[in-house]
């Protein structure tokens, strides 16, 4: 009988709750996040508290036998965040596990090829992401950028911000996933801020704005069509570039 295991949604978190799986003898779990998981009336969930030392054992076991760029796709698939995507990476801990000989790359294990998909999909997001952030000084000489990425990105993306604007105040806000990056000079810590839809309103940014922001996201704009040739526009080949989900946050994509 299928039995729900509910852990707290974080990285450390989901690899206790594997050990709880274990430890438990839970032979068919289905691992999913407290708060979003669709429980069945006639199952009673397995909640796992999260617990530094198991999350490490079962880690440790996993990197012994697996490459370092393996665990780094491994960790790319857990941040796509995809629906039942923990009880792919809990199958591929068994298989990885009760294998003798380095299992990593046998793309015919449907695990396997899966995470290698999901991982690359992930990368592909952060890239992006890096590429359409769009900084926006307030008053208070912070520079902010709001993003909506498919999938949890931001913590791909800190350390090339933080070498890139290290002499700036910065705060990349996710609104889909209520949390951010902040950096404040020194270090880079995620922050949970009540940034409502009201105050994403233009109107109530406009208060908080630098008073040269909009000559600088005029010149920003000024600048694309300066480098726009008409003449060779193809939408098609634009939007495959940079879709449309993106423009939301791009300047050169606002009216000016």
């Amino acid at each position: 009988m299928i039995q729900t295991v509910l852990y707290d949604g974080s990285f450390p978190g989901f690899f206790a709750a594997v050990f709880e799986i274990y430890e438990y003898k839970i032979v068919e779990p289905d691992i999913q996040t407290e708060g979003s998981a669709n429980i069945s009336l006639f199952s009673t969930p397995h909640i796992s508290i999260p617990d530094k030392a198991k999350a490490l054992r079962v880690m440790k076991a996993l990197q012994d036998k697996i490459t370092v760029a393996a665990f780094g796709n491994f960790y790319r698939a857990y941040l796509s965040e995809l629906p039942g995507i923990e009880n792919v990476l809990f199958r591929y801990i068994k298989y990885v596990i009760s294998s003798k000989d380095s299992v990593e790359k046998n793309f015919a294990n449907p695990d396997v090829l899966m995470i290698q998909q999901t991982a690359h999909k992930t990368d592909r997001e952060k890239h992006r992401m890096k590429a359409f952030i769009r900084f926006q000084k307030t008053k208070d000489e912070l520079y902010y950028a709001i993003v909506q990425p498919d999938f949890n990105v931001l913590p791909l993306i800190s350390s090339h911000f933080e070498k890139r604007y290290a002499d700036q105040r910065w705060l990349i806000y996710d609104t889909r996933r209520k949390y951010g990056l902040y950096y404040d000079l020194k270090n880079v810590e995620e922050v949970n801020i009540a940034f409502n839809d009201q105050l994403q309103s233009p109107c109530a940014l406009s208060t908080i704005y630098d008073e040269k922001e909009d000559i600088y996201q005029s010149l920003w704009r000024a600048y694309f069509d300066s480098v726009n040739i008409k003449a060779r526009k193809n939408t098609k080949l634009h939007i495959q570039h940079m879709p449309k989900r993106y423009w939301r946050y791009l300047v050169e994509k606002q009216p000016g």
